[in-house]
């Protein structure tokens, strides 16, 4: 463990977890937002965080070279506020968002718990965002500095299911400009009926509206899966990313699931409803991961994402197909220094296993 990283699980994560969850979320995302932006503070914080890129991790995917496979998932910078800092922690991506066309304030609040014993997180904070405009305007404004932004896109909560093509359409015209990659959020289980969304007949026509209003040259277009999802679903999803020439998708979304938690259910009962993220999700994303690898022949590019908190959880997912690897309950639980420990942890492995290269790791257990 870093230095940096014990300093934080040993001081600033105690007092962090002394406070309500959102607002700890709140005013962590404050000082990087800070950071953010100004370029000395950013290139302060890479040095801080020893995140030099010497290559052995880089990936090229998605018509972008990535300086590693970490990448922190949406969920944690919503708004589009602190993405040149992450990135300067030494993230090889950021996705923003999840952005909605109409700006929201989500659910009511508090809608963000810790589940420490389980080393999980209960959320149904319901897509709240400042809208696509703003988050364009916001992007506009400060460019990406030596991180690939991807931009991830849902449901208005105003918007009914036959409205959703068009509305995430209008989310995908004002943000594709601006971004590496598009993301389509069909999973979250916090917005009424958008998990229906999944089903091929509803998917097909969204992906069709959003490719269509993407501005030329359109980014790669991806779309983002629920753990819940049957095997049968899975490969429909999949078949269906093929056919429309889908770039990739990301997997996994949090869980409905309950079952195997260390927390006592009476206490997670009374929590309430949400997606369940982290730990307890390991080993069904590295599940999803690998039949969507099997089912795609390598076509699609596959973004893991769900219980990463070291470098085997980062190389389990990448041996069952994944090429990139996001975070997000393993930042709040880890700290800043984590992309910096996956990436010292994943070059140890690399070397002590005679792996040279990710591509060489990239789906050999997909089959187990």
């Amino acid at each position: 463990m870093s230095l940096a990283g014990s300093m934080y699980r040993g001081v600033l994560r105690p007092a962090l977890f002394g406070l309500d969850a959102e607002r700890a979320h709140g005013l962590a995302m404050h000082a990087l937002a800070v950071a953010h932006r100004s370029p000395a503070a950013c290139r302060a914080l890479r040095a801080l965080a020893g995140a030099a890129d010497d290559g052995s991790l880089a990936v090229h995917a998605l018509g972008r070279r990535f300086t590693s496979p970490f990448g922190v998932a949406a969920g944690l910078d919503k708004g589009a506020e602190a993405y040149n800092a992450l990135g300067a922690l030494g993230f090889g991506c950021v996705e923003v968002g999840t952005v909605t066309a109409r700006a929201q304030d989500g659910n009511a609040r508090p809608r963000l718990f810790r589940l420490p014993a389980d080393r999980a997180l209960l959320n149904r904070m319901g897509f709240n965002n400042p809208g696509a405009t703003v988050v364009a305007q916001r992007l506009a404004a400060v460019p990406p500095e030596g991180v690939v932004l991807g931009v991830n896109i849902g449901k208005s909560r105003a918007a009914s299911l036959d409205e959703a093509a068009a509305d995430y359409a209008e989310s995908a015209r004002l943000l594709a400009p601006f971004a590496a990659y598009v993301v389509i959020n069909v999973s979250s289980p916090n917005t009424p009926g958008l998990r229906s969304l999944q089903s091929v007949e509803a998917l097909a026509p969204i992906v069709r509206a959003v490719r269509a209003a993407m501005p030329a040259p359109a980014p790669p277009l991806l779309v983002k899966i629920a753990p819940d999802l049957a095997d049968e679903d899975i490969d429909a999803v999949t078949d269906l990313a093929r056919a429309e020439g889908l770039a990739g998708i990301v997997a996994t979304n949090t869980t409905l699931r309950r079952d195997g938690l260390v927390t006592p259910a009476e206490a997670v009962r009374a929590l309430g409803d949400g997606g369940v993220s982290g730990a307890p999700l390991r080993e069904r994303s590295a599940a999803v991961v690998a039949r969507v690898f099997r089912r795609c022949a390598g076509e699609l590019t596959i973004v893991g994402a769900g219980g990463v908190f070291d470098a085997d959880d980062a190389w389990r997912l990448v041996e069952a197909g994944a090429t990139l690897v996001q975070v997000y309950s393993g930042f709040v639980y880890q700290g800043p220094s984590l992309a910096r420990e996956l990436s010292a942890g994943l070059r140890a492995r690399m070397r002590s296993e005679g792996v040279r290269d990710l591509a060489e790791l990239r789906g050999r257990r997909a089959a187990g």
